[in-house]
């Protein structure tokens, strides 16, 4: 099984259980990891047969830039579920979330939320 990774997507975003980090912001990176063949695409050298970033990015883009919500975990969720719609045929991926500088008591360099699919 081969590997595609988009890595490091950086958005700032207004999500997170405190009332500062709705109205401040964050920042949040976001992977996405797919374990798939990529030979088709290898051999063509063509996009429609290959998995397309910016159709990745923008799905990212339009969670991240939507509906403020509380938790990291649900981001990730709705970030892989949006992914699986419209990529039926990638069957094993996963999606990782990262809120960097998290308003906790002790500098932490970020919390990550990770999930697979299929679930």
């Amino acid at each position: 099984m081969d590997t595609l990774t988009i890595k490091g997507m950086k958005f700032r975003a207004f999500h997170g259980v405190h009332e500062h980090e709705k109205k401040e912001g964050n920042d949040f990176e976001i992977d996405v990891i797919f374990s798939t063949d990529l030979s088709l695409a290898g051999k063509s050298d063509q996009l429609s047969d290959a998995i397309d970033y910016t159709k990745i990015h923008t799905i990212a883009s339009d969670v991240m830039h939507g509906a403020s919500v509380d938790l990291i975990e649900h981001l990730c969720f709705k970030i892989g579920s949006e992914i699986e719609a419209s990529f039926p045929d990638q069957t094993k991926f996963e999606v990782i979330v990262r809120k960097l500088n998290p308003p906790l008591s002790s500098q932490t360099a970020y919390t990550e939320a990770r999930m697979s699919w299929p679930a």
